[in-house]
């Protein structure tokens, strides 16, 4: 099913509620976050209607730090982010927050170049562009990646989120882990001071820039870049590769992590032959303890669901989903939630 049609039915889901509930109407659950699900989330939330009717789930695609900031002050049901949440924000948080994750995915990086030319590019170099250092497309460092390709002397514009994403956490996280220029001078959060470029918010905002403006250059996740029939590089790894953002090169990337007990981890610039450097896996931010009890077992009900069958269809919108090893210790985590 295409992306448009997805996020359709998902809001129409709701517009089908007019706005408001009345005596009879469905539950409505809450949540806001991360772009980076969006397009899975919507598409579990429309599938879900048929496994309980009476149910009916309202998502704010904002932003994962909009995200964190809604769940901490108790506006949603529940958040959702693609950075784990620091210690300081859980230690402010009015109850214990559970980090459940749900997948993973890619973060591409994507331009707007005459002809659209597949290009290789390594993490020192996507550092320095978005550092500002390197402002040419024929840039001799970008032409040495891409012998042969027809690359113009333009201006590099580059793009970047203007609101709080765990999409930028992820990417901040591999530019932290590939430069020591950037790690010192910008670091990684989800929200940084971006040394150059255009503001954008969401993911949509990001790939729309990139699509109306030749020579632009930005990062989104993979779902978002297919949607739009945007250009993507292949990215060197870690052992040498140039790798393509698939959701085999992800899968890859995530068998590599290694998990703590409270699930809060990175996977960015893994290990292994045939991974794809900047992945990252989004996380729902839930209250241990329900103030709702009604909607503190619809919601658990769901998350089970999501993870016996929501997961299966991650694959065709280019999410990875989780091992089976990982969704069992979820599975666990899940019953103890307490409503």
């Amino acid at each position: 099913m295409k992306l448009t049609k997805i996020l359709a039915l998902a809001a129409g889901a709701f517009v089908a509620l007019g706005g408001q509930l009345h005596a009879g109407d469905p539950m409505l659950i809450n949540g806001a976050g991360a772009t980076f699900p969006f397009p899975i989330y919507s598409k579990w939330f429309a599938e879900y209607i048929k496994v309980d009717p009476s149910v009916r789930f309202n998502y704010q695609s904002i932003g994962s730090g909009g995200g964190q900031k809604q769940i901490m002050s108790e506006t949603v049901d529940f958040g959702a982010s693609d950075g784990p949440m620091s210690d300081e924000n859980l230690a402010k948080a009015p109850g214990k927050l559970l980090h459940i994750p749900t997948v993973a995915g890619a973060v591409v990086i994507t331009y707007n170049l005459p002809g659209s030319p597949k290009l290789k590019l390594d993490g020192a170099t996507v550092a320095d562009i978005f550092l500002g250092k390197i402002t040419k497309w024929n840039d001799s460092r970008i032409a040495s990646l891409n012998p042969g390709a027809s690359l113009p002397g333009d201006d590099i514009i580059v793009v970047h989120r203007s609101d709080g994403s765990g999409t930028s956490y992820i990417f901040t996280d591999y530019l932290s882990s590939v430069s020591k220029a950037w790690e010192s001078k910008v670091g990684k959060a989800t929200s940084v001071k971006w040394p150059t470029g255009l503001g954008a918010k969401g993911n949509e905002g990001v790939a729309g820039q990139v699509k109306q403006l030749p020579g632009t250059i930005g990062y989104v996740e993979l779902a978002y870049a297919h949607q739009n029939h945007l250009p993507f590089a292949d990215l060197k790894n870690s052992s040498g590769h140039f790798i393509t953002p698939t959701l085999d090169s992800v899968t890859e990337a995530l068998a590599t992590a290694k998990i703590p007990e409270d699930f809060r981890f990175s996977m960015v610039n893994p290990p292994g032959d045939k991974a794809y450097p900047i992945a990252g896996c989004t996380w729902l931010l839930v209250y241990e303890k329900q103030k709702d009890s009604a909607k503190g077992e619809k919601l658990v009900q769901f998350l089970n669901w999501a993870m016996k069958s929501g997961e299966g269809l991650a694959s065709s919108l280019d999410y990875a989903p989780l091992p089976d090893n990982l969704r069992d210790r979820v599975l666990k985590r899940i019953k103890t939630i307490q409503y």
